[in-house]
């Protein structure tokens, strides 16, 4: 496990971008979605194999470890519900705004996982 920021509680370690070491990390923050994780993991090595490749496998690295990142904070899980929730909002300024704080949640979580 990396080490990190201090970003209040955490509910698990930021893992180390490996696949297995991701999929310890989902099962702990978000065990529902291992079979996403599984389904998207064969479909990336798929696509090395196929290309020729390993930028399919990194994108799937890089997408998990943002997801867990975000899952395993309580505030950034917490924002990025909220602005999910929002994005079908009857007003299309709070649904924008929504979209905003959507990218921003993403982009936080991102440059965690890359430093």
């Amino acid at each position: 496990m990396c080490t990190q920021a201090d970003h209040g509680h955490e509910l698990a370690p930021r893992p180390e971008q490996t696949p297995g070491a991701l999929r310890a990390a989902l099962a702990v923050v978000a065990p529902a979605r291992l079979p996403e994780m599984q389904r998207t993991k064969d479909e990336a090595f798929a696509k090395a194999v196929e290309w020729q490749s390993l930028s399919p496998v990194q994108s799937w690295v890089l997408a998990w470890a943002r997801d867990i990142e975000i899952a395993r904070r309580p505030d950034l899980s917490a924002r990025h519900a909220r602005a999910t929730r929002d994005l079908e909002h009857e007003d299309a300024a709070v649904a924008q705004e929504a979209l905003r704080e959507l990218s921003a949640v993403l982009d936080e979580a991102m440059k965690a996982v890359r430093t």
